[in-house]
């Protein structure tokens, strides 16, 4: 059962953390304002789609630690990677001690335009 002052709270952080008022929040996720004040408020618990929307939209977000405060947040997903394996001597190369003689190759393309999207939905064009 979730806690409803808990959750609460750990609904203002992750609004804290993103930098976030209540009203870009509830636009971001398409929920009512009125919804977003009732749930800080404590006056009422989370629907599913609530929690799955906010899941959706901020992936650091843990699904356990949102409802029950288990786990973290930001979450600290660990990243695996492959085993290492060893090379042969014949698999390795020689690298110029010289980096002079590398050659470099430049592209004749240019930058038209550069265009930046943020999170509420709006954008910024940058052109040359």
């Amino acid at each position: 059962m979730v806690n409803t002052s808990d959750f609460s709270k750990r609904l203002q952080k992750v609004l804290d953390f993103y930098g976030v008022s209540a009203t870009a929040f509830s636009e971001e996720i398409d929920f009512n304002r009125s919804t977003i004040s009732h749930l800080l408020s404590g006056r009422n618990k989370p629907s599913l789609e609530f929690v799955m929307k906010v899941l959706q939209k901020y992936p650091e977000v843990e699904l356990y630690w949102l409802l029950n405060g288990k786990g973290s947040f930001p979450s600290e997903k660990k990243i695996t990677s492959a085993p290492l394996q060893k090379l042969d001597k014949k698999e390795i190369i020689d690298i110029p001690s010289n980096f002079s003689e590398v050659k470099t190759t430049t592209s004749e393309k240019q930058i038209e335009r550069i265009v930046v999207f943020y999170r509420d939905g709006s954008f910024k064009a940058y052109e040359n």
